[in-house]
């Protein structure tokens, strides 16, 4: 019975979740309302209160969420970076971070709607930080796989965020133009090596030894 309650629980919640993407992008946050996501869910207003206290908790849930799928699939695409390929593991690592349209419209007024809200800033503030803590070292540990050594985590960190934040306005406007994504992944890689150099401290690779020349045997004269 137990097992039956928290598997429907989980259900509606993901039901309001997914709901409130929908309603936000269409609507705007700041318009949205609770009556709105119920009615798109199918719930009641007390199923909502039953599993958020509002709709910033609700968004929060959304961001965690969606952030943890995002963080999963960057790290495994950046376990298979290697030497022997380096470049496909990297471009799968940007590709990882997704660039969604009506995400995008939601987090901007979230942002903006965070940024009047003081405790609420500081909330998203640890949450991005959070994000930052959690994939840095999986880059970190990839490019040290390439003999590269990061030189200023927290720089490197912030102006990963500024690419991500700046190219995805640039993707979203020109959604079809592959140049665009290409563009972006050339960025994400600048700034790898901009905050990255190579690892002296790693002992070179063993020269392959020469091989020994044998001796010209004598002419059978002049034995």
């Amino acid at each position: 019975m137990v097992a039956s309650v928290t598997a429907r629980r989980a259900h509606t919640r993901q039901r309001l979740l997914d709901a409130a993407l929908d309603v936000f992008a269409e609507e705007g946050f700041g318009r949205a309302t609770v009556e709105q996501v119920c009615e798109r869910a199918g719930f009641t207003r007390g199923a909502f209160y039953s599993n958020f206290t509002s709709l910033d908790e609700l968004f929060l849930a959304m961001w965690e969420q969606r952030s943890r799928a995002m963080l999963d699939g960057v790290r495994a695409a950046l376990a298979e970076v290697s030497a022997a390929s380096a470049e496909e593991g990297l471009r799968a690592a940007v590709d990882a971070i997704p660039v969604d349209d009506a995400w995008y419209r939601v987090t901007a007024e979230f942002t903006a709607h965070a940024l009047r809200n003081p405790p609420l800033r500081r909330v998203m503030a640890a949450r991005e930080q959070a994000i930052q803590d959690t994939v840095l070292p999986a880059l970190v540990a990839a490019l040290a796989r390439l003999g590269r050594r990061v030189t200023d985590r927290t720089g490197l960190g912030h102006a990963l965020v500024a690419v991500h934040d700046g190219t995805a306005v640039q993707v979203l406007l020109e959604p079809h133009d592959p140049a665009v994504r290409e563009r972006r992944r050339a960025l994400f890689t600048a700034v790898l090596d901009a905050y990255s150099t190579p690892d002296t401290t790693l002992a070179p690779p063993p020269r392959p030894t020469p091989r020994t020349a044998m001796p010209t045997p004598a002419p059978e004269e002049a034995r």
